[in-house]
C-alpha cells in the first residue's frame, strides 16, 4: 500500500508540473496542458488510436519473442558449451553497440514491409535478456550442482534440474526490461518509413502537421503500450515465482 500511494503521488506531482510548464508556455508554448492532450485523444478516439496501437503492439510482440528466444537459447549454449562464450559475448556486445538506426534502413531496403519494426524490436531485447539469463544460470547453487554430478548427471541434467530454475528470477527481471525496449524498437522501426500505420507513423504525421496535442497523445499511447508490456511480464513473473512473493 505505501508503494502504491507513493506511485500515485508521483503521478499527481508529474501532472502538476506538466500543467505549470504548459501555463508558463515553456519551450515556446509547445507543451500543451494534460487536459488539452486528453481532450484531443478523446475526440480522435479509438478510430485513430486503436488500429495504430494494435499494429505497433503486434510488431513489438514479434520482436520480443524472436529476440528473447534467441537470447535465451544462446545463453543456454554458453553454459552447455563454455568455449563458445567469447564468440557469443562478442556478438551480443556488437549487437548492443551497433547503431540500430544505421541497420534499420538496410533491413528496409533488403526485406521491406514491417521487417525493420520486428528486427529493431528484437535487437533492443537481445542483449539485456542474454546477459540476465547467463547471470541467472551461473547463480545456481553449487551444492545442488555437485549433488547432480555425484549421481552421475551430466551438463544437461544439471541445466534442466537446477540451473534453469535458478535462472528464472534473473531471466524474468530481464524480460520486464525487454518488454518496453521492444516497444521502443518497434516505434523506431516505424519511423524508417515503408509502412502506413502504427504509432510511429501516426506520431510522425502529427509532427509534420504541427498538431502538438496529438503528438503528445501519441507519445502517451506509446508510453501506455510500454507500460502494458512491463505489467504483463511482471504479472507472469509473480505467478511463475510464488516463492519470491512469499519472501517479500
Amino acid at each position: 500500500m505505501p508503494s502504491r500511494l507513493g506511485g500515485l503521488a508521483g503521478i499527481a506531482a508529474l501532472l502538476v508540473l506538466w500543467e505549470i510548464l504548459a501555463v508558463m508556455r515553456v519551450a515556446g508554448g509547445t507543451i500543451p496542458s494534460p487536459w488539452q492532450v486528453l481532450d484531443t485523444m478523446y475526440h480522435d478516439g479509438w478510430a485513430l488510436y486503436g488500429p495504430n496501437f494494435e499494429i505497433t503492439a503486434w510488431g513489438a510482440l514479434q520482436g520480443f519473442l524472436w529476440g528473447n528466444v534467441l537470447a535465451i537459447a544462446l545463453a543456454v549454449l554458453v553454459v552447455l558449451i563454455p568455449p563458445i562464450e567469447m564468440l557469443v559475448t562478442q556478438l551480443a556486445i556488437l549487437s548492443y553497440c551497433t547503431p540500430l538506426l544505421a541497420l534499420g534502413p538496410i533491413i528496409l531496403v533488403v526485406f521491406g514491409g514491417r521487417t525493420p519494426t520486428v528486427f529493431l524490436a528484437a535487437m533492443y531485447c537481445f542483449f539485456t535478456t542474454m546477459v540476465g539469463t547467463v547471470s541467472g544460470l551461473r547463480s545456481a547453487d553449487a551444492t545442488s550442482l555437485d549433488l547432480i554430478r555425484a549421481y552421475g548427471g551430466g551438463r544437461w541434467q544439471r541445466l534442466r534440474r537446477v540451473q534453469l530454475i535458478a535462472a528464472l528470477p534473473n531471466t524474468l527481471a530481464a524480460l520486464k526490461i525487454a518488454a518496453p525496449s521492444a516497444v521502443l524498437g518497434a516505434i523506431i522501426g516505424e519511423y524508417l518509413g515503408g509502412i502506413d500505420s502504427g504509432i510511429g507513423v501516426a506520431l510522425t504525421a502529427a509532427q509534420t502537421s504541427y498538431n502538438v496535442p496529438r503528438t503528445w497523445g501519441m507519445a502517451l499511447a506509446a508510453a501506455a503500450l510500454a507500460g502494458l508490456g512491463y505489467a504483463i511480464v511482471a504479472i507472469i513473473a509473480r505467478l511463475a515465482l510464488p516463492w519470491t512473493r512469499a519472501e517479500a
